[in-house]
């Protein structure tokens, strides 16, 4: 598997969990969805929609690289 490959399964990967947030709360009693599903946290998840997946290959860099999980402290990369 190549570097683009890898890229592309953790911001798919970011965007499928992000779906399924939104979709979570429809849960919970009706009351509730009014407070969840203000104008205001719709706005922050469209947000988390653009910024989360280059967080997520941020944090994943180690893995995308070079297709390892990170090594522990002081640990060697073979």
């Amino acid at each position: 598997m190549d570097v683009a490959s890898r890229a592309v399964i953790t911001v798919l990967t970011t965007w499928v969990t992000l779906v399924a947030l939104l979709f979570l709360p429809t849960l919970l009693p009706n009351r509730w969805q009014y407070y969840i599903y203000s104008p205001a946290s719709v706005a922050l998840w469209m947000l988390s929609m653009l910024v989360g997946p280059a967080l997520a290959c941020a944090g994943n860099r180690q893995w995308i690289r070079h297709g390892a999980w990170r090594t522990a402290a002081g640990g060697s990369r073979p």
